[in-house]
C-alpha cells in the first residue's frame, strides 16, 4: 500500500505506539513534521520521484555527481541541446547517483539536462523506523517542556527529547545523505 503523500512512514505503525488512530490530525502532522525532517537532513525527498529535470555543467571530467540518489531510471541526458545514447554515450551508477561520460568528457560550460526517475518505493525499513520514533517524540513531547508533575509523579523528558534525534537516527541519515563533501 503506497504511503500518503509527504510521509515517509505508515501511520498505521505509528499508531500502534500512540493511544489515537492513523486518521488522527495530530499523528498524521507529526509523522509529516518527522518526515520533513528526514528528507531536509538527507538534502533529497527518499520518496520515488519520476521524471525530474536535472541540470547541470560539464567540467571537463568524465564524472557528474547528481544531486539525487538512488537513481531508478535515466530517461534522456542531453549536452547542449543534443541527445547522448544510453550505454555507448553514458552510463550510470545508480546507487551513488554518478553520470558516467563513455569515452569522453563532459565539455566545459557545456549544459547537461538529465532526465530521470529517482528515490526508493518502498521507503526502506530503517528509514521508516527512525521517522516513526522521531514522530512519537514530535507526538508526545511538548514545545519548551522538559518536566511535567502532578501529584506525586514526575515525568522528565531525556536528551533525546531536548536534542531532537537518537544515534539511530544519526546513522540512518549518514547512510542515506547525500552531498556529504560540504559537511563540516
Amino acid at each position: 500500500m503506497p504511503l500518503p503523500d509527504g510521509l515517509l512512514a505508515d501511520p498505521a505503525r505509528l499508531a500502534v505506539w500512540l493511544p489515537v488512530g492513523p486518521d488522527d490530525p495530530k499523528l498524521l502532522e507529526a509523522l509529516r513534521a518527522a518526515s520533513s525532517r528526514f528528507a531536509g537532513a538527507v538534502r533529497h525527498p527518499v520518496r520515488l520521484v519520476t521524471n525530474v529535470e536535472v541540470t547541470l555543467y560539464g567540467d571537463c571530467t568524465d564524472r557528474l555527481l547528481l544531486p539525487v540518489a538512488p537513481v531508478v531510471r535515466v530517461v534522456s541526458v542531453t549536452v547542449d541541446g543534443t541527445a547522448l545514447a544510453a550505454g555507448t554515450q553514458y552510463k550510470v551508477r545508480r546507487d551513488a547517483g554518478v553520470l558516467r561520460r563513455i569515452g569522453d568528457v563532459w565539455p566545459d560550460w557545456a549544459e547537461i539536462v538529465i532526465v530521470l526517475d529517482h528515490g526508493y518505493d518502498p521507503i526502506p525499513d530503517d528509514v521508516q523506523e527512525v521517522v516513526i520514533d522521531q514522530a512519537r517524540t514530535i507526538f508526545r513531547v511538548q514545545p519548551g517542556v522538559q518536566t511535567i508533575q502532578a501529584g506525586g509523579e514526575a515525568i522528565t523528558y531525556g536528551a533525546t527529547a531536548a536534542v531532537g534525534v537518537t544515534s539511530q537516527w544519526t546513522a540512518a541519515v549518514e547512510k542515506y545523505r547525500l552531498n556529504r563533501g560540504d559537511s563540516p
